[in-house]
């Protein structure tokens, strides 16, 4: 039997690496890295092998499936899509707009047919209560751009291919495969960087990519803020902001650094634990790179100050001349324009939570308030929800409360392709086809990538008969809703013929005929400078201190430094490449080799409790206790404790045979839904303060 060799992006994972799909007689029987692929360079980790366990996978739902008290039952299309639009319908109708949510997961970011079309739904149903896993991810990225560029996506990224320095917080890419970072094979490139530069890593816990690195810097959890403070000061003293190239176009530079003033590196060491001197160092160091850049990630967005760090990660790069400069920080410019007309902006506080009073952003509000809306009774109480690719019970703070919202709601349906933690709760479940049936180009990630690259990526196989496309799906639900609303509805054309519009919009005079000739992608070459004429504030210059990021900054100035009651530990969370999303528990490939899910403390914190290695204990939080094994782990600063995220899958009602026997509880079982980014309302999840005690027994 020939063996047929085709070639398209990972669909799984941020890196877009290209792969080789091998088929015979219509049956994919092997995936590897695709070495013609000028980005990727024949890159693949753990998950693109596991698309093999995905696209096999007997739990893996292929029709509707509508519950029927404890019972599930398949039925067709047309009608799942009449009751579900009928029912979201008759919410509204009874009790107003706000009364159907939505919430979005990670992986509609990864797929064409949701990224583009779901907007467009969520446009129809009219909803403020809209939720997405952005909001407990990057949101201070987001929000800082809008804030100084105009643009929440106008994200300068690391320049890692040409930097000789490169100051790291609060990011492991060897774990996550880059992240608003499209960097395949990024420990290949950190490895090169090292050799001809410096990698400095700050972090709570001496992390892989710490363990490459030129050099790993303790921090206590959560007091970023203070290290960035000082280190921008201490950038201050050794002389002007590097601004040349900018005359005219920074506003509030001085109200800036006026507003960022004043915290010596001392006060930078007594909060943070990072020595005065080192602080000091890593200021002269940054100066005196010919080209360098300051990257902070998920570690420094998911704490109490994230965007507040995001922004002085934009003014540190800005005053030591990095910014918007080849080997620094700088957007991307993609053949599909993810900035510019016909693109989302961005919003702030157009309106409030109803339970918290809680800010919008672009036309979301924080997931952390979805389960205290679902539950508060009132006018704009939640009753009905449509979720897509997500599992909010295991992502998002409180999942325990969440979970047991979510068993509450008049009528919830879901887009996804499992029976999980969180749609067993559905009355209804629209399982999507595979990703490989369908026509996808990478635009949020092309939009961060570290070089100029396209491709399109062209289905493998055809669909059957009984499957949907994601863009099916979301179109027949808009279809059913709109006529049972009675609003009109135009459904959106095919992917192939967005992606090609898409196209037409950018400035490359790459067209789709171009890249369905490249079956392995273009390079298109380095990142170029583009920030300045990209700007979309209403001044046209870089808004460098936003009025309400430094309203905050003087907010927490003001408060009281937060301490720990006596035994309190610090929780911080951590990635593994085969353990990022809760979904990779049901692939084999991912959850074979040594268990992933223990609770990491430090030699002394467990000496202190009378605890020893491998001890069964119980971590509380103020929102829940869970049970795991403790491993020492010196890799740790003392007073830290650290779990992984995407387990717990011991929850009945569940179709994850492989998941359930993977050991492991929820990180979310433990985190506040109450601690939040004062600026975004991005949930804090790093810093959680927890107590480990011994199970008797």
């Amino acid at each position: 039997m020939p063996v047929e060799r085709r070639f398209r992006a990972c669909p799984l994972c941020e890196a877009i690496c290209g792969l080789e799909f091998r088929s015979e007689d219509g049956r994919l029987t092997g995936i590897r890295g695709d070495a013609q692929d000028p980005f990727s360079r024949g890159h693949v980790c753990p998950k693109g092998n596991a698309i093999l366990d995905l696209e096999a996978d007997p739990d893996r739902l292929r029709r509707p499936l509508r519950r029927r008290g404890a019972d599930w039952e398949e039925i067709g299309w047309d009608e799942a899509f009449a009751e579900a639009g009928a029912q979201l319908a008759r919410l509204q109708q009874a009790h107003g707009a706000e009364a159907v949510g939505a919430y979005l997961g990670n992986p509609v970011v990864h797929h064409f047919g949701h990224f583009a079309y779901l907007p467009s739904l969520l446009r129809l149903i009219r909803s403020k209560n809209i939720y997405s896993a952005s909001s407990v991810d990057q949101w201070p990225h987001q929000l800082v751009a809008f804030a100084m560029y105009g643009h929440q996506l106008l994200l300068p990224v690391p320049d890692v291919d040409r930097t000789d320095w490169m100051l790291m917080l609060g990011a492991n890419p060897v774990a996550s495969n880059g992240s608003l970072m499209t960097a395949p094979g990024i420990e290949r490139r950190l490895a090169a960087l090292t050799k001809r530069g410096r990698l400095v890593v700050v972090d709570p816990r001496r992390s892989e990519t710490a363990e490459l690195a030129s050099e790993h810097v303790a921090i206590r959890p959560g007091t970023d803020l203070w290290f960035l403070l000082a280190l921008l000061a201490e950038l201050r003293a050794l002389g002007a902001p590097r601004t040349a190239g900018y005359e005219g176009r920074l506003a509030g530079l001085d109200a800036a650094l006026t507003a960022t003033a004043g915290v010596t590196a001392e006060e930078g060491q007594a909060r943070s634990g990072v020595p005065a001197a080192t602080i000091r160092r890593l200021a002269r160091e940054l100066l005196a790179a010919p080209r360098a850049c300051v990257y902070g990630r998920m570690g420094l967005s998911t704490q109490r100050h994230g965007t507040l760090c995001q922004w002085l990660v934009q003014l540190v790069n800005l005053c030591a001349g990095h910014l918007d400069r080849p080997g620094g920080m700088l957007p991307a410019d993609p053949v599909m324009p993810v900035t510019g007309p016909g693109t989302s902006r961005g919003h702030r506080d157009r309106w409030r939570s109803r339970v918290r009073g809680l800010p919008e952003f672009s036309g979301e509000l924080p997931v952390a308030a979805l389960a205290e809306e679902i539950l508060t009774p009132g006018e704009g109480q939640i009753r009905g929800l449509l979720s897509c690719a997500g599992n909010p019970v295991l992502s998002t703070p409180a999942g325990a409360a969440l979970d047991a919202a979510l068993a509450t709601l008049d009528y919830y349906v879901a887009i996804d392709i499992y029976l999980n933690e969180s749609t067993r709760h559905a009355h209804l479940i629209l399982p999507p086809a595979s990703p490989l049936t369908q026509h996808h180009y990478d635009t949020v990630f092309s939009g961060f990538a570290v070089r100029r690259v396209a491709r399109l990526n062209a289905p493998l196989r055809a669909r059957a008969a009984d499957e949907r496309g994601d863009w099916e799906i979301v179109n027949g639900l808009a279809v059913a809703y709109a006529a049972a609303a009675g609003k009109p509805w135009n459904p959106l054309p095919e992917p192939r013929a967005l992606i090609a519009a898409g196209l037409a919009r950018g400035t490359s005079g790459i067209d789709l005929a171009a890249l369905e000739a490249a079956p392995h992608g273009l390079d298109l070459g380095p990142l170029e400078p583009s920030l300045l004429r990209r700007l979309e504030t209403a001044s046209g210059a870089i808004d460098c201190a936003p009025e309400f990021l430094v309203a905050e900054l003087a907010r927490v100035r003001a408060a009281p430094a937060a301490t720990a009651l006596p035994g309190e530990l610090a929780l911080i969370g951590r990635r593994h490449v085969r353990s990022n999303n809760s979904w990779m528990h049901n692939a084999p490939r991912l959850v074979k080799g040594k268990p992933r899910h223990e609770l990491h403390v430090h030699p002394s914190d467990l000496a202190a409790r009378g605890l020893a290695d491998g001890d069964r204990v119980r971590l509380r939080s103020r929102t829940g206790t869970v049970e795991v094994e403790a491993r020492a782990s010196e890799a740790l600063l003392p007073g830290v404790v650290c779990l992984p995220h995407g387990f717990g899958h011991a929850r009945s009602g569940t179709r994850l045979a492989r998941a359930r026997t993977v050991a492991g509880p929820s990180y979310n079982d433990l985190t506040d839904p109450r601690h939040l980014d004062g600026a975004s309302g991005n949930a804090a999840l790093n810093g959680t303060a927890v107590t480990l005690e011994r199970i008797s027994g």
